[in-house]
């Protein structure tokens, strides 16, 4: 399983699994998307590389995410999938493909990424990442 949503009242909420930290945060941006397209297949006609950072992994986690929201609001680029991450300390960086969102039926607009509950963290062998989207 790559990730779970989970009950919330008024916001959506989702835990997102990966063997590594890397996956664990692509399988977070996936919800994210799938979020917003309700498991639309998107294009992979359009490449970017992306660079954030953050002081520890749930502000890097948060960064990351709303760098997502950030593309769609000013270029109209939805995520397709993510091709290479990168997680070195406080900076992540990744190379995404995705189309332009027009092309699509946009379901679920998602306002923000908050730290509402978030959490990253090792359990056993796996890693956990807990979002909460402001919808």
């Amino acid at each position: 399983m790559r990730y779970k949503f989970l009950e919330h009242t008024a916001d959506v909420k989702f835990q997102a699994y990966g063997k590594s930290l890397n996956e664990a945060f692509e399988n977070s941006a996936l919800a994210l998307v799938e979020i917003m397209t309700k498991k639309t297949k998107i294009k992979s006609r359009l490449k970017k590389k992306i660079k954030v950072s953050g002081k520890d992994n749930s502000s890097l986690l948060y960064n990351f995410l709303e760098e997502f929201l950030f593309l769609y609001d000013s270029q109209s680029f939805v995520l397709s999938k993510i091709n290479k991450i990168k997680i070195k300390g406080d900076k992540i960086e990744a190379e995404v493909y995705g189309d332009n969102a027009g092309n699509y039926k946009i379901s679920q607009d998602v306002k923000a990424v908050t730290y509402n509950s978030m959490f990253v963290k090792k359990l056993g062998n796996k890693f956990v990442a807990q979002v909460v989207l402001d919808v």
